[in-house]
């Protein structure tokens, strides 16, 4: 908001007039939040008639169009999906218009998920810019900075795009002139914070063109144009004009522009260039018309990404974990609550809650979730008001969806009028009352999933029924974190995109929950510990064997039981120191990861506590800097779990769960988790992209910086591996990863730093973040076969983990209803096989027409429809989750029958196969087929085959997008 005050809204107004005073000029736009923020608030009944023109004429381009320019190391894939969609949602709705290309300028390093994003989204051609700086320079030199780029091994060719990489200059004019101290090229100068001058003055104008002038700056920008030249195969140069807050004074930039611009033409013949006003889409069409043919890169990225030999920007990987992780909940809400709100307008056509309302809780989440994956947003690297704002923002569209799922759920008991009605339902992330009360309890996956959910409780003694009043397994214990409350666990089984309600009771009578008994252990002097006398403390479920050595409190090894596999693995938390002082050396910063030397373990000696029940053992690790400490600043809390007789444990108990608890750190301290294992790695280390696919991080040594430059981002998933066996990490919030040593993996936790450099002070980006975070990862180990089965599924049971609501009951006791109802709000369980992924299920609520020609018609005749949203038109996108031939079973394609799957939303009519985020007709969507070595011929390549009579053969790694429609809308 004080950037739409300060410059942003005048960079709209300002270009929109400038544009139409002079056909020839043009301008490209990204971000839509930015927009429009200015097209609901700002722009006349003028301005928007303008726009609309102007964007016919084609001197107004969209590029990218999403809500932001998207982050690409930290985000998932399903959130650079929606705030794809969100954007282009707009857009279209609006001008009827699809962006074609992209301007990922400004992210730092580039996903090899991204070319395959844009490819689905229909786009033609992608431009990228922050690369290695050693990697760029040596592109460059070989006019290899433009390539066609299969990011995906298994979509390879059919999701190909072409992609351009910025030169040294980057997407910034270079603003030297030698004539002048003054810079040169951005005459509406720099935008002034929090008020713009009241004269029209701004500080740093250029030096105006004039008569005596107009000849040095054309050399100066003719010189600079044919240095790039040397650096393409093609005789076009893109010359970006702008830079980061710019044009919010058009007249003055579009006035000077000009006349550079017609004095560089009249004199071509001099200077050997001709220039013009472009976009980008100009750009690539031009460089598309010389039909050359082109290199093919592989689903090898651009990560991490080093700006100079001690500027590895690896420490966003990390920074502020608290935002990182609170981002991911709120996804994972979002995700849950549009399932729920869809399967409720389906089945509840007459319902009580107001359907217009409820879309605008879901949509301030969207419009919240879609904002921070900003690549200033979730990557931790603004300024602490503004990550206030983001949190902020996610914490009021969570509580605005969390209050919706309780509407809901509050309005189908009432329906079902069987004398179960809730006084209130009610949704907080601890306590309940002590009166009788009711755990609702939501599955978000197409999946049926066993597992634990925890509810805050004051008494040991409870018991917990199901809604048929049977007993249901449960386990209660003093809390870790407080001594006044208790943990009750309790394990649910619960059908795809259903609900399930339980029972809680101060015990009465005989059935119980298990009671968790704890036992401390002596503290212990881990650097004078004994290794002669070694006494190991097994903790044992059906899957593993985990060995303590009580000699330091510390994990000795895990045994995996099935195949009597044993790794040593021991964990501990080390911290690496890094400078603040920019006259000492190097720095660590919000972006930057910088350390002094290798990382100093943090802990002398080790506290332990084992609570053991039935259901689940949880071993306690304090970690404190000496014997004697009162306090400690680091603690692991391990659970294992076993599942009775008739539950389906198999994923339950193949996971070792670890909460960690991390911080207040000391200044300038960067906290990693080390897990050191026996296994002949090689220093061979897999991440996930953007919890898309798995990318190779073999150790590279370097001259400087090696630490650093060996971090890459883990969004989901690690794991480290010998020729047998596999230890996979699974992450509910973005980390930095890394490979320090043979059999080692290390997973940076949290930051504190402050520094002082001057750039950093002015905006105020020092990272003296004093909380406590909690990241939560689950360690599996096994044969490379079983974990790959199992990481896929797991992965995603930690990131949808069922939603809990509670609800208390009104006096009168419920009767039970005679059958046990599965309520995925009353129909049959949408279920999906286990290779497959139902990625959304929701009710978008645009108003466009899905036919093209009558969208733009609409449009054109200013007739499209205000009013209500739209709530017969259901989003449905599946991926999936497997590579071509990584599993034999589960790398086949896949026929999906969309009528049978969502027959209980109702009875499918139509369904229509779309681009990734909805605006185009896959069989009207031709993208540009780029001529390579490969593929000679260059034509319009076509999408895939599409659906017969709701019959789909889903193939590896594809994301299938659909519009679907029931009878009776």
């Amino acid at each position: 908001q004080e950037s739409m005050h300060a410059y942003a809204a005048n960079v709209y107004t300002s270009v929109v007039e400038e544009l139409v005073k002079g056909k020839q000029r043009k301008f490209i736009a990204v971000e839509q939040e930015f927009f429009r923020l200015w097209w609901d608030a700002v722009a006349t009944d003028t301005y928007k008639q303008q726009v609309h023109q102007l964007l016919q004429e084609g001197q107004l381009e969209f590029v990218i169009g999403g809500q932001v320019m998207h982050d690409e190391a930290v985000t998932l894939i399903d959130d650079q999906i929606l705030q794809l969609t969100e954007g282009h949602g707009f857009l279209y709705e609006t001008f009827g218009i699809r962006p074609q290309f992209s301007w990922h300028v400004d992210p730092f390093g580039a996903s090899a998920t991204t070319p395959t994003l844009f490819a689905l989204a229909g786009f033609n051609a992608h431009l990228t810019s922050r690369i290695d700086y050693d990697l760029k320079a040596d592109m460059q030199k070989n006019k290899k900075l433009q390539f066609v780029w299969q990011g995906s091994p298994s979509l390879s060719e059919e999701q190909e795009i072409f992609t351009h990489v910025m030169d040294q200059y980057s997407y910034c004019t270079p603003s030297q002139i030698p004539f002048s101290n003054r810079s040169g090229f951005y005459w509406n100068g720099i935008a002034a914070f929090p008020d713009p001058p009241k004269d029209g003055v701004y500080p740093n104008m250029s030096l105006p063109v004039t008569d005596t002038n107009i000849h040095l700056y054309a050399q100066t920008m003719v010189a600079n144009i044919k240095e790039r030249a040397a650096w393409f195969r093609t005789s076009d140069v893109l010359w970006p004009w702008g830079c980061d807050k710019q044009f919010f004074n058009a007249s003055v930039q579009y006035s000077n522009m000009d006349l550079l611009l017609d004095y560089i033409n009249k004199h071509s013949d001099e200077f050997g260039v001709t220039v013009q006003y472009a976009t980008v889409g100009d750009y690539f069409q031009a460089v598309y018309s010389r039909n050359l043919t082109w290199e093919i890169r592989d689903s090898q990225d651009f990560l991490p990404y080093s700006t100079e030999p001690f500027q590895a920007w690896t420490g966003f990987y990390t920074s502020r974990s608290t935002l990182k992780g609170i981002a991911r909940k709120a996804s994972s809400l979002l995700y849950a609550g549009e399932s729920f709100f869809t399967q409720y307008v389906r089945k509840h056509p007459a319902s009580s809650i107001c359907k217009c309302g409820a879309l605008k809780q879901l949509q301030s989440l969207r419009w919240a979730v879609s904002e921070v994956q900003h690549h200033d947003g979730i990557t931790g690297t603004e300024s602490p008001k503004v990550k206030d704002m983001y949190m902020n923002n996610l914490m009021y569209g969570m509580f605005n969806v969390k209050k919706l799922m309780a509407a809901i759920i509050f309005d189908m008991n009432n329906a079902k009028k069987n004398g179960e009605v809730y006084s209130s339902v009610y949704v907080k992330d601890s306590g309940i009352p002590d009166v009788d009360h009711y755990v609702v309890v939501y599955n978000p996956l197409a999946w049926n999933i066993t597992t634990f959910v925890t509810v805050s409780v004051s008494h040991l003694a409870m018991s917990v029924y199901d809604e048929l009043g049977h007993s249901v397994p449960a386990q209660v214990q003093i809390s870790a974190e407080s001594h006044s409350t208790y943990d009750l666990y309790i394990l649910v089984a619960i059908s795809g995109l259903s609900y399930r309600k339980y029972n809680v009771k101060p015990l009465n009578g005989k059935q119980s929950a298990f009671i968790g008994r704890s036992v401390k252990y002596k503290r212990k002097d881990i650097t004078r510990a004994d290794q002669q006398s070694r006494q190991l403390l097994p903790v044992v479920n059906n899957c593993y064997q985990v060995l303590f050595d009580q000699n330091t409190n510390l994990m000795h090894s895990i045994t995996e039981r099935e195949t009597n596999q044993t790794v040593q693995l021991t964990q501990e938390f080390l911290e690496y120191h890094v400078n603040g002082d920019v006259m000492k050396g190097p720095i660590s910063d919000n972006y930057l990861f910088a350390p002094n030397a290798s990382a100093v373990p943090v802990s002398k000696a080790v506290g332990l506590e084992v609570v053991s029940g039935n259901l689940m053992t949880e071993i306690r690790q304090y970690f404190y800097s000496n014997v004697s400490s009162q306090d400690y600043i680091y603690a692991v809390y391990t659970r294992m779990y076993t599942v009775p007789a008739g539950y389906d444990g198999k994923l339950l108990c193949h996971r070792i769960e670890q909460e960690y608890s991390v911080g207040p750190l000391e200044l300038n301290r960067e906290a990693v988790l080390r897990t050191s294992t026996n296994l002949n790695t090689r220093q061979l280390l897999y991440t996930d992209s953007n919890g898309y696919q798995i990318q190779k991080r073999p150790f590279k040594a370097y001259v400087n910086n090696t630490v650093a430059r060996n971090y890459y981002p883990m969004v989901q998933t690690a794991y480290i591996e010998d020729d047998t066996t596999r230890l996979m990490l699974l992450a509910e919030r973005a980390h930095g990863v890394s490979s320090q040593g043979n059999g080692q993996v290390e997973v940076m936790l949290h930051r504190r730093l402050w520094n002082n450099l001057q750039w950093d002070l002015n905006y105020n980006l020092t990272l003296n973040d004093s909380s406590v975070v909690r990241p939560v990862i689950w360690l599996i180990l096994g044969t490379k076969a079983v974990t790959n089965i199992l990481y896929r599924t797991s992965g995603l049971a930690l990131e949808h983990r069922p939603v809990v609501m509670f609800g208390a009951l009104s006096e009168d006791k419920p009767k039970p209803p005679r059958q046990l109802q599965q309520n995925s709000a009353h129909g049959s369980p949408v279920t999906v096989p286990p290779n497959l992924h139902l990625q959304t299920l929701s009710i978008p609520g645009w108003r466009y027409s899905s036919n093209h020609a009558e969208q733009v018609h609409s449009i054109r005749m200013g007739k499209q429809k205000q009013g209500d949203a739209d709530f017969s038109r259901v989003l449905l996108r599946i991926r999936h989750l497997y590579e071509v031939g990584e599993d034999p079973v589960l790398s086949q394609p896949v026929m999906v029958n969309l009528k049978s799957l969502l027959k209980g939303l109702g009875s499918v009519m139509v369904v229509e196969e779309r681009s990734l985020t909805g605006t185009w007709d896959v069989n009207t969507l031709k993208r540009w087929k780029w001529k390579t070595a490969q593929y000679p011929s260059k034509g319009l390549s076509n999408s895939t085959e599409t659906s017969e009579n709701c019959i789909v053969t889903v193939h590896p790694k594809e994301i299938r997008t659909f519009f679907v429609y029931f009878q009776g809308q």
